[in-house]
């Protein structure tokens, strides 16, 4: 299990990826071959504006708490299937690691939702880590926006540089 320690959390205040808004978003994931959202508000956006992703990571919470139910039943309408992972808050626990790893390796099948028993909030390090080249990531970044990530050499190596001190 990958710990996060409290030195790290203003690094990762600091956006890896663009910062765009909500119609920008839209208009920018039109064009991706496969989209994975972490985030209950980010993946229930775009899943009213019947983008599909890959596969989506969830907590059903936001920061004022549980989602709404109009939130929740979009969420859980998506998807071909489900798997429910624990992952304590602060945390990349090891069956979340593997479960992220098997979802890339099986991405071509889309239609995967994993629900966390615990906290998402970290995942988004995981998927940069091991994404793919074809795969745009996806999270929100509380009162700022919402990150799209690609899998960059640079963005992995910045991910790398935190995981390695977790």
């Amino acid at each position: 299990m990958r710990i996060l320690p409290d030195n790290l959390r203003e690094i990762l205040k600091e956006p890896i990826g663009s910062l765009v808004d909500e119609k920008k978003l839209l208009n920018l994931l039109k064009k991706e071959k496969h989209i994975v959202s972490i985030g209950d508000l980010v993946t229930y956006t775009l899943l009213k504006n019947e983008i599909k992703p890959a596969f989506c990571i969830v907590d059903f919470k936001t920061r004022r708490g549980e989602c709404s139910k109009e939130i929740r039943d979009m969420i859980k309408s998506f998807g071909k299937k489900s798997i429910v992972v624990t992952n304590p808050p602060g945390t990349i626990s090891d069956e979340l690691w593997k479960i992220i790893e098997m979802a890339f390796e099986n991405i071509e099948l889309n239609g995967l939702r994993i629900e966390i028993v615990g906290e998402e909030d970290l995942a988004s390090l995981a998927a940069i880590y091991m994404a793919p080249p074809d795969v745009t990531i996806i999270y929100g970044l509380p009162d700022k926006g919402v990150l799209i990530v690609k899998p960059t050499i640079e963005n992995k190596n910045k991910v790398k540089e935190i995981l390695d001190k977790m």
